[in-house]
């Protein structure tokens, strides 16, 4: 089952962008310091059906550009028809996941990525020092210079 937590409109997550993020559960990764420890669980949740997801897009369609998802890359088959469905609405989509990097098929259905585990020390993307990279697919680019304050 692809299970997630009840979608939230997003601001900051994708620059340029307003999203609705899905925050997958069952996350194997389990990083240390994961803010959402709760969301290991792959029960944790509701299933995300494509009719419940259709309906929250068109619930959603004057208001977003994107739908992100936190995760759900470890069910890489949902995640990707998800994505093409958000596609086939015209929006850009998003995937945050701790991997270093992701399938070519996933990369196929994204616009952007979010790679990277979070190192409490190094900080996330808004820190000059941060392991994380924020992707532009198209052209390659990193643009986590678009999270920096100041």
């Amino acid at each position: 089952m692809f299970n997630v937590l009840e979608p939230q409109v997003c601001f900051q997550e994708v620059p340029g962008h307003i999203a609705l993020g899905f925050v997958c559960t069952g996350c194997p990764l389990r990083c240390p310091g994961c803010h959402s420890v709760d969301t290991w669980d792959p029960k944790y949740g509701e299933r995300l059906t494509s009719q419940r997801f259709i309906a929250l897009l068109e619930r959603y369609k004057h208001l977003i550009t994107c739908v992100v998802f936190f995760g759900g890359e470890w069910q890489e088959g949902d995640l990707v028809y998800f994505l093409k469905l958000a596609t086939q609405q015209g929006l850009a989509t998003c995937l945050y996941t701790g991997l270093e990097d992701v399938s070519e098929q996933l990369k196929a259905q994204l616009t952007y990525v979010k790679t990277g585990r979070y190192v409490a020390e190094l900080g996330g993307l808004a820190s000059h020092l941060t392991n994380q990279r924020f992707i532009e697919i198209a052209s390659g680019k990193v643009l986590n210079s678009l999270f920096l304050k100041g």
